[in-house]
């Protein structure tokens, strides 16, 4: 038996997670060993291998066909992109493609290439609901059938649409042996029980009538659907990047599992709805957090943006690493702007948010551009938009007569309307500047991001995760988990009664002249 008693020496026995721990008393000191004790040494306590897949549900790495509890989210506009999806896909890792915001023509070329350099290896894509463009969301999930995308985030529904429940129901089979085939899977982000129990239950029987009716789906797939909920997964997105309720998850999540345990009781579902957490988390302590309220699996989003795989630009990627706790603020969103919805943003670095609020205050309070007042009038012009309202405004015009006319004609006589429209050419292009890394315009880049941020980077402190060069989207993964696994075993032998010295009971980083032979990186088909 080699039982170990300096610090170095106890915590690499804590963090060889493959193996058992003791903590043993011999010879009158206590120490750790990864083997069972000797004679003339006591057991104080001891704790089983921890591997990281054992932190969430296997039921959600059997069904995605993954290796770890973890998925990194949509980041819309290509920031989740191909190169992210692709990485951790041969990591062993769930990931979804930000399709969110961008035209189908590509999107129809990130799933070509997804299925050229990952075939056979499991990945998501975005389906974001489209109360406004319609005809978007409808022409993304005709995508997704004629690719044969096997998964799909759902996010920022509301309500099942028509769409929706036909990408559901296309992949519905009944096997030989009067099982159901689920072959479209659906994972949920929600934030609000009553869009959780549209997701929880079967598909609304008036839309899969017009479906079967219109021919989009058939008889067999109608009868089936009434047996199998809407989704596979139910992401809880707690406070979070871009939109967000602000919601704690400490209090979100038991909510959602508690509404999922109802349900399931009187619904008869052969595999349950499993349930995940996203939103806030950026640490290792975060990531054990969410498991022990009972994630399936965890998300992440804030902290992936930031390394080098993301679709944005160089320049957005350091003032994320350079972000702290509190650097953050909530800006009005886009594509909701009259509503005064909002979005979580990055403040350091940016000019942004306070010039998007300016917008709103000049938006609420007047009926038209003509009411603004001179020194308005500039500030608009010269600070904010930097070019003539009328130029801005024919560009507008411009994209609405192609797209949208309905818009352009009510803008013709609705004054206020054609100053929210304006007002949105800015919130629409502060996010494409950030992505693009638009130096001349790099006091509005809109960055979507939450605290998670702040907390990543003052966990990597110190290690070559701290510099965006070396952050690679597969190292934050493994390093979460593996971390969380970690601070579960710190956990369970405390609880047993054990006293683990604060130099040894934290999950370290690599320095930064090891860290990229730190995490092997595991090539091929996942599980």
């Amino acid at each position: 038996m080699n039982v170990r008693h300096e610090p170095d020496q106890v915590y690499e026995v804590l963090a060889a997670l493959d193996r058992p721990c003791y903590i043993v008393r011999a010879g009158g000191r206590v120490g750790a060993s990864g083997e069972p004790p000797g004679n003339g040494a006591s057991v104080l306590t001891a704790a089983g291998p921890m591997p990281v897949a054992r932190l969430g549900s296997s039921g959600f790495l059997h069904h995605h066909g993954v290796r770890y509890p973890y998925m990194a989210g949509a980041m819309a506009a290509g920031i989740a992109s191909e190169e992210l999806v692709i990485a951790l896909a041969r990591a062993g890792f769930l990931s979804s493609f930000g399709a969110a915001g961008l035209g189908p023509d590509r999107v129809e070329r990130a799933l070509l290439r997804l299925r050229h350099d990952i075939p056979g290896l499991p990945f998501a894509a975005n389906l974001i609901h489209s109360p406004h463009l319609p005809q978007l969301e409808r022409a993304t999930v005709e995508l997704y059938l004629r690719h044969q995308v096997r998964c799909v985030e759902a996010s920022a529904f509301v309500q099942l649409t028509p769409d929706m429940v036909r990408y559901r129901l296309a992949g519905l089979h009944r096997e030989p042996s009067g099982g159901i085939r689920v072959e479209n899977r659906v994972i949920a982000k929600v934030s609000r029980s009553q869009v959780a129990e549209l997701f929880l239950r079967p598909a609304p029987e008036a839309i899969v009538r017009d479906l079967l009716d219109r021919g989009l789906v058939s008889a067999e797939q109608t009868e089936l659907a009434r047996r199998v909920p809407m989704a596979d997964d139910l992401t809880v997105e707690a406070d979070s990047a871009g939109h967000t309720d602000r919601q704690p998850l400490l209090t979100a999540l038991p909510s959602m599992l508690a509404l999922r345990d109802r349900i399931a009781r009187t619904a008869g579902y052969p595999v349950p709805v499993r349930v995940g957490a996203a939103g806030g988390i950026g640490t290792p302590q975060a990531a054990l957090a969410a498991f022990n309220l009972g994630a399936a699996y965890i998300v992440t989003g804030s902290v992936n943006q930031s390394c080098l795989e993301a679709g944005t630009s160089p320049e957005v990627k350091t003032l994320l690493a350079a972000a702290g706790h509190g650097d953050y603020a909530m800006a009005p969103a886009a594509d909701m702007f009259e509503a005064g919805a909002e979005v979580q943003v990055l403040r350091r670095g940016t000019l942004f948010p306070g010039r998007a609020r300016l917008l709103h205050e000049l938006y609420r309070t007047h009926r038209g551009l003509d009411e603004l007042s001179v020194p308005d009038r500039l500030r608009l012009e010269q600070k904010i938009l930097q070019r003539p309202v009328a130029e801005v405004w024919q560009e507008t015009a411009d994209y609405l007569a192609r797209h949208h006319p309905d818009q352009l004609a009510r803008a013709e006589h609705d004054q206020r309307h054609r100053m929210a429209l304006i007002f949105r050419w800015y919130l629409g292009q502060s996010s494409r500047w950030a992505v693009s890394g638009e130096r001349r315009r790099s006091g509005d880049f809109q960055v979507w991001c939450g605290p998670a941020m702040g907390a990543f980077n003052e966990w990597v402190a110190g290690s070559e995760l701290s510099e965006p060069a070396h952050r690679r989207v597969a190292d934050v993964a493994h390093h979460l988990l593996r971390g969380a696994a970690f601070h579960s075993r710190v956990a369970q032998l405390r609880f047993n009664g054990a006293t683990i010295p604060p130099a040894c009971a934290s999950y370290r980083l690599p320095a930064a002249a090891t860290a990229e032979r730190s995490v092997p990186h595991e090539e091929g088909k996942a599980r």
